[in-house]
């Protein structure tokens, strides 16, 4: 008696080790996965800035970036975004002047481009880029520039959110515009002279647009997604989430002729 039920839980015991898993064992291609993939808060960019070798009447300058792993080590490969392996915003302290321009990949996580300053002061720089087996991430710090400073402006609410550049009218509206939930901004394009609507947009960046947001202050970088199957205009409609209230400034790029113009706006957020 005692040998049968021996053997009963041996095979109980054999069957049992053929058909499962412990969990950690299910789990440890997936962690082994996510530990391998670059975590943005594993990636850090430093920062140089140099006389370029062309001067202009404008304070040119020579911004260099690298993009390092947190154990120092550069971050060889880039994921194309919006056409370009790094975006890079520089915008004035005061939000009165916006740059985005796409410097060139120097190899070793190195890029490096020449842009001319109005003037001396604080910028914010911001890199915007996608690692090769990374997530999305955006980099920001605060560069001083040397030269002869201009009077800064105030950041106010625009009373219209409507502008004119080269001819061409720029409407922004906003649906929903509450902090930390989607918010709908919609840009209408016409002409000035005529109030036809401009339906000729091209693509910029391989989007109808391109938009960037920044909080008063600086400190809060706004993620800006333009919805799919957009056509050539004469809307363009992104969608937005502002992390807290507060003011913040708008900028919209869109391409028309081959040439990029850009419409900021300053809003207050409730």
């Amino acid at each position: 008696m005692n040998k049968r039920i021996f053997c009963i839980l041996l095979l109980t015991l054999l069957v049992s080790a053929c058909g499962s898993k412990p969990a950690w064992d299910t789990e440890q291609a997936p962690a082994a996965s996510q530990s391998q993939r670059l975590a943005e808060e594993n990636v850090m960019v430093s920062w140089s800035l140099s006389d370029a070798a062309s001067l202009d009447a404008n304070l040119r300058k020579r911004i260099r970036l690298e993009v390092k792993k947190a154990d120092g080590n550069p971050v060889e490969g880039f994921r194309l975004n919006h056409e370009k392996l790094l975006h890079l915003i520089v915008i004035s302290r005061d939000l009165s002047t916006f740059s985005h321009i796409h410097p060139e990949h120097k190899g070793n996580g190195v890029f490096e481009i020449e842009n001319s300053f109005p003037a001396g002061g604080d910028y914010r720089v911001i890199a915007d880029f996608i690692p090769e087996n990374g997530d999305p991430m955006a980099k920001m710090e605060w560069i001083q520039v040397e030269g002869k400073q201009v009077e800064t402006q105030q950041v106010v609410p625009d009373e219209e959110l409507a502008q004119v550049i080269d001819g061409k009218r720029v409407a922004l509206a906003m649906e929903g515009l509450t902090a930390r939930n989607p918010v709908k901004l919609t840009f209408t394009l016409t002409d000035e002279n005529t109030n036809q609507e401009l339906a000729d947009l091209e693509p910029y960046l391989g989007a109808i647009g391109h938009v960037v947001i920044l909080s008063e202050d600086g400190e809060r970088y706004v993620h800006v997604h333009a919805e799919e199957g957009q056509g050539t205009g004469p809307d363009a409609v992104f969608e937005a989430t502002f992390p807290r209230s507060g003011v913040y400034k708008i900028w919209g790029q869109f391409q028309r002729n081959k040439q990029v113009f850009t419409a900021g706006f300053v809003v207050k957020v409730p």
